[in-house]
């Protein structure tokens, strides 16, 4: 028996490690009591893969967003030592290591877990890549699942609020299938890269229960019939028996122990406990010890989750979906989300903002978004006579329409950079009030709002959350809430609690800031909302479709596009796409 098995759990730690969207994060946290005592980052050299394909240079088509898998296996060999490193301590007195990852985010594999890309003859192919969470360029075949599944009254559309995402493994799969049935053919698995990175840890897949209900359509322990997806194409009736089904594994439970390979990049002992793979915001629950019905926690990063547990089964228009035990085992897990929030405002700052913003920001010594921020916290709520729709990367909740696009009324001549990314901070607050009131309207009632993630520091953006929502906003102590919510369901996996509740009772974050709705603040922001809200609906729910008829429009111009450059054009390259995904935090 390993002596760190019958050491005092102050001396024990586990790691939790966070992929984001643009690097991966991990922490070494002690058993006994949550205690992060080290913490390492790698950032993904290829980031996010969206203008052109690294092994050829070909031109990606819109609305696409790939990664290379290896730059997650890179994140083990660098991060997790250099937190152990950091923490000073033994790792020999680790126990466990838990992993999150964006979702839904795709890995076509072979039957040994080789990414499709990694193979010589598929290095060319766009498909054979990860298929990140924020690729949108499945809609129309969303649409399609969601509009038969409409017409035979599917009974598992309602616990999605009625609407299957875009970013999902179905719709994201059909994509695969009708555009390169070859890779479609050659793949043996379509894997959630939460469950490719357990693993590729201890060289089993298991997958995990969250994102195969979220994600991947799983309810009451069937997946979509046969006979519909058979109706979808003939060729993807086999898709769940074939491509997806596999055995699911609880959240909490160990996947496997690390193997040889996996300690050897890690440094870490062969043997410990791998926990079920997990989504990075609903890991986060855990970590605010919301893990009770009524606490909602919306993880802000480059996207927004919204993540609550209920006590009772309710069907949420626009929803994610709503899942048993999709956070916590004997409750139901219900999420919502936002497709671009800190991804937002990172885009205002580099294509928005003139020169002088950013050197008067330099020469402060702060960057361009507290520089912005600070100008913006002058003005009176309404000043800048704006109002904007924060659907840039399309609306996860409540429309679940991909083809939504950004909007800013009100701009005129005397319009300041300060003027517009503070509308662009509300508009976002805007539509995290839609998603609250939605919960309400549909007895799923909000009781505590919890922020997680990168944007907590913004203390405008915390007041106004709060102003907004009309809700007391709590923040969770810890600057890595989901490798923070992974090291606890790493302790649970290693059999140091004997579940998620006990564990967060012993190892979650103390509570951070605290932010009240200020009175007089909650009614001018009413009336903004009431103007959100007419944009709202008049843009998204079909009065005026001007947001779709532009995305084919630009479809068709790319197609044209594409064919220049293939006659000879050279295509652009990955830096300028890199370099507008500056902000990283956990997301949806």
């Amino acid at each position: 028996m390993n002596p760190v098995e019958n050491s005092p759990l102050d001396q024990q730690y586990v790691i939790g490690v966070d992929f984001g969207t643009l690097s991966g994060r991990a922490v070494v946290v002690r058993v006994s009591d949550g205690l992060e005592l080290g913490s390492g980052v790698f950032e993904y050299p290829h980031a996010v893969v969206s203008e052109v394909l690294p092994a050829t240079g070909e031109r990606l088509p819109a609305d696409w967003a790939l990664q290379v898998p290896n730059d997650y296996r890179d994140v083990l060999r660098n991060a997790v030592p250099a937190a152990v490193a950091d923490a000073g301590i033994d790792p020999e007195n680790v126990v466990g290591i838990a992993t999150d990852f964006t979702a839904c985010t795709m890995v076509p594999t072979t039957a040994d877990g080789t990414p499709l890309n990694e193979l010589d003859r598929f290095a060319d192919r766009p498909h054979a890549y990860v298929k990140l969470w924020r690729h949108h360029a499945a809609q129309p075949l969303a649409d399609r699942i969601n509009q038969l599944a409409e017409e035979r009254t599917e009974a598992w559309l309602p616990r999605y609020g009625g609407l299957i995402s875009s970013e999902w493994e179905f719709a994201k799969g059909l994509q695969l299938l009708e555009e390169d049935p070859e890779i479609y053919a050659a793949m043996d698995h379509w894997v959630e890269a939460a469950d490719w990175i357990v693993w590729q840890l201890c060289g089993t897949y298991v997958r995990n229960a969250c994102t195969a209900g979220y994600k991947g359509i799983l309810q009451d322990g069937q997946y979509p019939s046969k006979d519909f997806l058979t109706a979808l194409n003939p060729q993807f009736g086999d898709f769940v028996d074939d491509k997806l089904a596999h055995r699911i594994g609880r959240l909490g439970e160990a996947a496997g122990t690390l193997t040889e390979e996996a300690a050897a990049w890690t440094g870490l002992p062969a043997g410990i406990a791998v926990a079920v793979g997990n989504v990075d915001a609903h890991v986060c629950a855990p970590a605010a010890n919301a893990v009770e019905p009524g606490q909602l926690v919306a993880i802000m990063g480059t996207s927004t989750c919204h993540v609550m547990n209920g006590d009772t089964l309710r069907e949420v228009p626009g929803m994610c979906g709503v899942v048993d035990g999709g956070i916590v085992d004997g409750l139901w897990g219900y999420e919502a989300g936002q497709s671009g929030v800190g991804d937002i405002f990172g885009w205002f700052t580099k294509n928005g903002v003139p020169p002088e913003y950013h050197q008067a920001a330099s020469a402060q010594g702060v960057s361009v978004h507290e520089y912005l921020t600070e100008l913006a916290e002058k003005q009176e709520i309404g000043q800048h006579g704006l109002i904007a729709l924060d659907w840039h990367s399309g609306n996860r909740s409540v429309l679940v329409d991909h083809e939504l696009s950004g909007v800013v009324v009100g701009q005129t001549l005397a319009t300041k950079p300060e003027d517009t990314y503070r509308a662009l901070l509300e508009a976002t607050a805007f539509g995290t009030r839609t998603i609250v009131d939605a919960f309400r309207d549909s007895g799923v009632p909000v009781k505590e709002f919890i922020v997680a993630g990168g944007l907590l520091k913004n203390k405008l953006l915390m007041q106004i959350y709060a102003d907004v929502t009309g809700l007391q906003l709590s923040t969770i102590g810890s600057e890595q809430g989901p490798a923070l919510g992974s090291a606890i369901h790493a302790a649970v996996a290693a059999g140091k609690y004997k579940d998620i509740r006990e564990a967060a009772a012993a190892m979650a974050a103390a509570p951070g800031a605290v932010y009240t709705p200020i009175p007089e603040n909650v009614a001018a922001y009413q009336a903004l909302f009431n103007e959100y809200r007419t944009l709202h609906d008049y843009f998204g729910r079909g009065t005026n479709d001007v947001m779709h008829r532009l995305k084919a429009i630009q479809r068709k111009a790319a197609s044209k596009g594409s064919a220049s450059a293939m006659a000879g054009d050279a295509p652009p390259s990955n830096a300028a796409s890199q370099a507008s995904q500056a902000l990283e935090g956990a997301t949806a």
